[in-house]
């Protein structure tokens, strides 16, 4: 059976760097600009990473005791470290490299939305040194057009903002 995982992808529209009647980019929807709020993976492996090494907020679940969306919420507030208020919708499942399916959960964001803390997490650090250190899970979250947010994402995830592009632009 595989590993379930549910997310959260908070977005917002800006206005766009353009002269009006220019061409709609692929990270912009009608005449506004998207952006989107990823977390960075946090504790040593992820250090010295920057490309690559972004997430939607997210965790694991189990799809018999949990709902998908209150599982996105529950993570997204362990990982940001603030309650999610808004209404969700939802995005779609994905594949994950690992087989683990995450199913991801998509909103607008609040105005003010910014990291405020993480959850803890503990791993023997250095490896093989018998000692267990703890690290936060996110150790920043930002804001990112979609084309920053496509350099930073794991490659697995780079799909989700396709389907993010194509839901808003369909939603009009």
């Amino acid at each position: 059976m595989p590993v379930h995982s549910a997310g959260l992808l908070a977005y917002r529209f800006c206005a766009p760097d353009r002269p009006k009647g220019e061409p709609v980019g692929p990270e912009e929807v009608g005449d506004h600009c998207i952006e989107v709020f990823l977390v960075h993976m946090g504790g040593p492996f992820w250090w010295r990473k920057d490309d690559g090494a972004w997430s939607l907020p997210k965790g694991e679940y189990d799809p018999d005791q949990e709902d998908s969306a209150d599982a996105a919420v529950r993570e997204f507030e362990e990982e940001v470290g603030v309650p999610w208020t808004g209404p969700l919708d939802l995005l779609g499942e994905f594949r994950q490299p690992s087989r683990k399916v995450l199913t991801v959960h998509h909103g607008a964001a609040p105005l003010m939305l910014e990291f405020v803390s993480s959850n803890l997490f503990e791993v023997e650090w250095p490896r093989n040194s018998g000692r267990i250190r703890r690290f936060p899970e996110v150790d920043r979250a930002e804001w990112f057009t979609l084309g920053e947010a496509r350099a930073k994402l794991v490659p697995s995830q780079v799909q989700i903002l396709d389907a993010l592009v194509k839901r808003l632009r369909a939603a009009g």
